[in-house]
C-alpha cells in the first residue's frame, strides 16, 4: 500500500474517493437484498418441487402397490429425450431456465404387460420431469448463493474497510494540514517579533 501523502491534493483525492464509496454502497446493498430475495424464491420453488415429488411417490405407492412385484420388468420404459435449457440474467447473475422437457415412453405391448403399467409409465414420466426441474432449481439456488456471497463480500469491503480507512485518511490529512498551518502562523508571528525587535532602536 503506498504511503499516504499529507497534502491538500491528497486530501481532495481521498475526499472524492470517500464520496464515491458512499455513493456506491447503497446500490451494492440494494443489489445484495434483491439477490437474497431471488435466492429465497428459488429455494421455495425447489422445496415445492421436492414436496411434489414426495406427494407423487406417496400417491403411486398407494395407487400402485403392485410396483413392488419384481417379476414385472419396468426398466427402460421411459427416457429423457430432450431437455431445453435457456439462460436468464438476474441482477448480473446468469441463471438456467428450464424450457421444454420431452420424455419418451418406450413402445411396449399392452398384452405382454399388466394393465397397471400404463399408470406406472405416466407416473414415471412425471417423476422424471420433476427431478429435472429440481436439478435446475438446485443449480439456480447454488448460483444465487454464490452471487449473494460475492456481493456481501463487496458490501463488507466498502462498509468495513474502504470507507473507514478513507475517513481515517481524510481526518489524518486534515489534522496534519491544520497543525502545519498553525505552525506556519506561529513561525510567522515569531519572525515578525524578531524583525520588529531587530528594527527597534
Amino acid at each position: 500500500m503506498p504511503r499516504l501523502q499529507l497534502t491538500k491534493s491528497a486530501l481532495a483525492h481521498e475526499t472524492r474517493q470517500l464520496e464515491t464509496f458512499r455513493r456506491f454502497l447503497p446500490s451494492l446493498d440494494l443489489k445484495r437484498q434483491q439477490l437474497m430475495v431471488e435466492r429465497k424464491k428459488a429455494a421455495a420453488a425447489k422445496a415445492g418441487l421436492e414436496a411434489e415429488i414426495e406427494a407423487l411417490r406417496t400417491r403411486v405407492a398407494r395407487a400402485l402397490p403392485m410396483l413392488a412385484d419384481t417379476g414385472v420388468d419396468l426398466s427402460g420404459l421411459v427416457r429423457v429425450a430432450v431437455v431445453e435449457i435457456g439462460w436468464q440474467n438476474v441482477l448480473g447473475t446468469r441463471l438456467p431456465v428450464l424450457g421444454a422437457v420431452h420424455i419418451e415412453a418406450r413402445d411396449y405391448s399392452p398384452l405382454a404387460r399388466p394393465h397397471w403399467v400404463d399408470a406406472a409409465v405416466t407416473s414415471l414420466r412425471r417423476m422424471l420431469e420433476l427431478r429435472i426441474r429440481v436439478q435446475i432449481e438446485a443449480r439456480r439456488v447454488a448460483l444465487l448463493e454464490q452471487a449473494v456471497k460475492t456481493i456481501t463480500q463487496r458490501v463488507n469491503l466498502f462498509d468495513k474497510v474502504l470507507i473507514p480507512r478513507t475517513k481515517a485518511n481524510v481526518k489524518r490529512i486534515k489534522v496534519h494540514l491544520s497543525d502545519a498551518e498553525m505552525s506556519a502562523v506561529t513561525r510567522s508571528k515569531i519572525a515578525k517579533r524578531k524583525y520588529a525587535a531587530a528594527r527597534a532602536p
